[in-house]
């Protein structure tokens, strides 16, 4: 099959080593985790009696070093009689080969032992000798002694291991496990399948002391399938504690994920550097200032990882500030290392969304990563779609990929949803929970809408719909949760149905239809959408967008989730959620709901569904008569297949803007972009009332009408007021509209209709000082303007009194100005030479906001202005008035100069 779906690396050295650990000390005997050890227990009645409370470890019972017989010739081993006699423990394999495992190819024109990264095969097997189709199944036989001590015990066998791509397992003749394999399939026979960790566990009465017989039937996926593979990693029971291993290391895995107040908090997570680590503590500071130190909480252990990792959730931290950290305790501390926390006052940043990694995590992962991180090295964090790994109980999968992550997830926060496969070998996440801390938000009753009205009640189906609710909304912590981030709500949900972990472990009875355990995936799914519901009509942010697995329209061959597409889709679009971003298909696809459609090419005004995949693992595309998203009233807009990609996502205060790159690609690879570029590109544009569009690359983004309606002024100053010369005289106007209205005072020679606008005036009143005949030569309006609709108020004439004979003439004054100094959050400086002495008045109007300072001059001499600090966030050009007034009012006319300078940042 293609690039099989359960890929697995070795298993843990220590599942080996601890094999050969056991053989040393006692061979086939029973031995106590003190003989393991190597600690002889003091000879008093004390020690003996802890002894004997300590627990017993076997051997195990087969391992990756037991040789194995095996028939590979695509001959069936029992034609005639019973199928399974080849299984039984008489059966004569002496002309069978032997070896060791694994046992598998990779067909590259011929048999190569590379199965997959880290996967290497012992023993080639052969796969078409024939240069034909396939070998369909491979039989493999081992004997394996079990000791009457360990049977007495009746502790079950464990049975772990890798096969692809499906597998029928007998014990002395009896099946114990099947996987992928029909009920009635021959012993030869292709069956359509995917690889996967076979991890279960065999009853101990199907053991009897002395020789038993293991048998494995393999099966092929189909006659062209480019790879096989078995491997038995342990048979047996519980395996004894490692051996105590060095000093503490210094932490690892140290992640960053977010917080419910990502302005003012953040949250750690890392890995201890020894098994017996207790305590862990985060310590970080602002520049070279006191070092703060928080305690953090043990999470447990992952998964076959002995270590211990702890989390700890800092808070009172300042918005938009940079600190260093480091993570461990007084043995052991990570390096220093730097994150910053949300502005509330940005509403620009970039983020990268990636499907999933999966396959490859030692090789096309680390490179997909540094790729990202060179298109987008100042983003605030990344989302992640599932499936971060292939086998969540294989820790050294866990390694690489933080290995792959190791700068970016200890400095900008990881928003990650669960997969599939981190439920693979870990039913009940423990690795996913160990390694990440994710915001206490998740669903409950009171989240839920009217869904939890079913859990009211004294019935049978009311009890049981509060035990589903009450152990989802605990099981759900760190699989589903929200983080407002500058503007942005990023939602995290669970599209992963496992009955594992779905089911309480104290269920209430009930019987008949209406109890809830008749249809829990389905419940499931309709509890999220409710929580959904609930968190989208409450969202401040002006963006949301969502993170999951499995996507609502299936993109890849084979695929389709119609429970997620029913109660999920008409909650995005009633709330028409901006990004829904997933994974799982191991293709590209991004579309939308036609019911979007605008009737314009290129441009529609809905959520935008994307799949994408970050990993080696490729599927095929749906054909278009099963193409899912089609067939659903959907649309693929872009679609392709064997790539690896990623996004970056661009936002800023009215849009979103998504480019997907091109990471690496397969010889069949459905594009000729080169590896870095771009693959996919669209706009989302939305206005503040939340009207949007979405256009692709190059498309003209079409303009919104303004829906605001035109303000009132509804009083005003008297279209003719009077006033005596020198003193101050004050027009207004009162007016409302919906939104928040802004003002201008214009001005036009009396007679005439050339309204021109009165620099700095922009408030309610207009302000006319040192009344004088010029001021009468001109009428005054202010327009007041809400969005784009703008009213007038009704012109006003002003009459000057008391104005004296006309004297002598007088001689015009000068200002002229230099220098000025305009920087975003710095105080501004402007430089002024008056031609005769006096006081001048300095404004600075710059984004709404306006300085002004007045200070006195003498004659020819320079002086500069300061005034008070730029607004922070302040951009583009600022106005500079410079008004002299003479100190020899007598003699000297007044004069002002105005400038506009560009403000630098």
């Amino acid at each position: 099959m293609k690039n099989t779906l359960g890929r697995m690396g070795p298993r843990r050295i220590s599942l080996a080593s601890m094999a050969v650990a056991v053989a040393a000390v006692g061979c086939l005997n029973p031995i106590t985790a003190g003989s393991v050890a190597n600690a002889a227990p003091a000879s008093t009645p004390a020690a003996e009696q802890a002894a004997a409370a300590e627990p017993t470890y076997f051997a195990p019972l087969a391992d990756s070093e037991t040789t194995w017989r095996y028939l590979a010739t695509g001959v069936d081993p029992s034609p005639t009689g019973d199928p399974n006699a080849w299984a039984q423990p008489g059966y004569d394999d002496s002309a069978w080969p032997s070896g060791k495992g694994g046992f598998g190819a990779k067909w590259a024109d011929v048999e190569t032992p590379n199965f997959d990264s880290g996967m290497v095969a012992r023993t080639v097997l052969p796969m078409r000798p024939g240069g034909g189709d396939n070998i369909p199944t491979y039989f493999f036989r081992a004997d394996v002694q079990v000791t009457p001590e360990h049977l007495a015990t009746g502790e079950d066998i464990r049975f772990d291991g890798y096969v692809d791509d499906g597998a029928v397992i007998f014990v002395n003749g009896v099946e114990v496990q099947r996987h992928n394999v029909e009920a009635g399939t021959p012993n030869v026979a292709y069956q359509t399948g995917f690889g996967a960790e076979l991890a279960f566990t065999i009853p101990a009465e199907r053991f009897r002391a002395g020789a038993n017989t293991i048998a494995v039937r393999l099966h092929q996926d189909r006659a062209s399938s480019s790879d096989i593979w078995f491997s038995l990693d342990h048979l047996g029971g519980e395996l004894p504690p490692p051996p105590a291993g060095p000093e503490v290391g210094a932490p690892s895995r140290v992640i960053l994920t977010p917080t419910d107040a990502p302005e003012t908090s953040q949250s750690f997570t890392w890995l201890a550097g020894a098994p017996d680590v207790s305590t862990g503590k985060v310590q970080l500071r602002v520049g070279d200032g006191a070092v703060r130190t928080v305690n953090a909480a043990s999470q447990g252990t992952a998964v076959n990882q002995a270590n211990p990792h702890f989390s700890a959730t800092v808070r009172g931290l300042k918005p938009g500030t940079e600190y260093t950290y480091r993570v461990g305790n007084a043995d052991a501390w990570s390096e220093w290392k730097s994150f910053t926390t949300a502005d509330p006052d940005v509403d620009e940043f970039e983020y990268v969304y990636y499907g999933d990694a999966q396959i490859g995590l030692d090789s096309t992962w680390p490179s997909v990563v540094e790729l990202a991180q060179e298109k987008a090295p100042d983003s605030i964090g990344s989302v992640h779609a599932g499936d971060l790994i292939d086998t969540s109980s294989n820790d050294t999968q866990w390694s690489n990929w933080f290995k792959g992550m190791e700068e970016s997830a200890a400095t900008t926060n990881i928003f990650a949803a669960p997969g599939n496969h981190e439920y693979s070998g870990d039913r009940l996440l423990q690795s996913w929970k160990a390694h990440f801390e994710y915001p206490d938000n998740q669903p409950n009753t009171a989240t839920i809408g009217d869904l939890a009205q079913r859990a009211v009640g004294d019935t049978d189906v009311a009890r049981q719909y509060q035990a589903y609710f009450d152990h989802w909304s605990n099981f759900a912590h760190e699989t589903v949760y929200y983080s407002d981030y500058q503007g942005v709500r990023f939602i995290t949900i669970n599209a992963t149905t496992d009955s594992t972990f779905l089911k309480p472990d104290n269920l209430p009875a009930c019987s008949g239809a209406d109890c809830p355990s008749a249809g829990v995936a389905a419940l499931w799914v309709e509890y999220q959408a409710a929580w959904l519901d609930h968190i989208l009509s409450d969202s401040p942010s002006k963006w949301n967008v969502v993170t999951f697995h499995q996507p609502v329209y299936s993109a890849s061959a084979g695929r389709n989730e119609p429970h997620l597409r029913n109660a999920w889709v008409p909650v995005f679009q009633k709330h028409n959620i901006d990004l829904v971003q997933m994974g799982h298909d191991h293709v590209y696809a991004r579309g939308y709901n036609n019911d979007d459609r605008t009737g314009v090419d290129g441009v529609t005004d809905g959520p935008v569904y994307i799949v994408q995949n970050s990993g080696a693992k490729h599927y095929n595309l749906e054909t278009d008569a099963k193409n899912v998203w089609t067939n659903n009233g959907a649309t693929q807009v872009r679609k392709g297949e064997d790539f690896s990609s990623f996004a970056v996502v661009k936002v800023t205060d009215d849009q979103l803007h998504y480019t997907s790159y091109i990471a690496e690609r397969t010889a069949s690879a459905t594009t000729d972009v080169p590896v870095g570029g771009v693959w996919d590109e669209f706009v989302v544009t939305k206005h503040d009332d939340g009207r949007k569009v979405v256009t692709e690359a190059g498309a003209p983004i079409p303009e919104f009408e303004d829906l605001t309606p035109a303000p009132e002024i509804v009083e005003q100053s008297p279209t003719s007021i009077e006033g005596r010369a020198g003193d101050t005289l004050t027009l207004s106007v009162t007016a409302r509209g919906e939104g928040p209205l802004s003002y201008q005072w214009q001005r036009t020679p009396v007679g005439k209709d050339a309204w021109t606008d009165i620099v700095n005036q922009d408030k309610s009143t207009l302000v006319l000082e040192d009344l004088r005949a010029g001021t009468a030569r001109f009428a005054y309006r202010v327009a007041v303007t809400a969005g784009t609709r703008t009213v007038h108020s009704a012109p006003i004439s002003v009459r000057v009194t008391g104005l004296p004979a006309a004297p002598d003439r007088k001689v015009a004054s000068k200002v002229s100005v230099g220098k000025t100094v305009a920087r975003a959050n710095r105080r501004a400086a402007v430089v002024v030479r008056p031609s005769v002495s006096g006081k001048v008045r300095v404004s600075v109007r710059v984004a709404g906001k306006t300085l002004t300072r007045t200070v006195t001059v003498r004659q020819g001499r320079k002086a500069t202005v300061r005034l008070g600090k730029l607004p922070r966030r302040a951009n583009g050009l600022a106005v500079v008035t410079v008004r002299l007034t003479p100190k020899d009012t007598q003699r000297y006319v007044a004069s002002s100069k105005v400038k506009v300078v560009r403000v630098k940042r």
